[in-house]
């Protein structure tokens, strides 16, 4: 009896958990609305992807990318959730970035 209630109690989240799963499309809203590739073209004097792009970039891992998404958040005062910080993530990583997922 205990099994089936906490299997029905289980699905019942699911559809919670699969919303809340990290989603590209919804990291390029949130990249766009919070203006990152401005703040980007100001440093590069340039092409705002470059950052992304460049050979000598800062950013070679999975765990790197994520750092840096939440200093931006924080030095900019973005205001972002971390889950909008993981939707920019998997945006930034299916986009440029190419990491093993982890």
């Amino acid at each position: 009896m205990t099994a089936r209630i906490l299997a029905a109690a289980l699905l019942g989240l699911a559809p919670w958990v699969a919303l809340a799963a990290p989603n590209a499309a919804e990291g390029k809203k949130l990249v766009e609305a919070s203006k990152c590739e401005t703040c980007h073209h100001n440093k590069t004097q340039g092409d705002a992807k470059a950052v992304y792009l460049r050979k000598d970039r800062k950013v070679t891992s999975m765990a790197q990318l994520k750092t840096q998404v939440a200093r931006c958040n924080t030095e900019l005062n973005l205001s972002l959730f971390p889950e909008d910080e993981e939707h920019i993530v998997v945006f930034l990583n299916d986009t440029y970035y190419k990491f093993a997922a982890q």
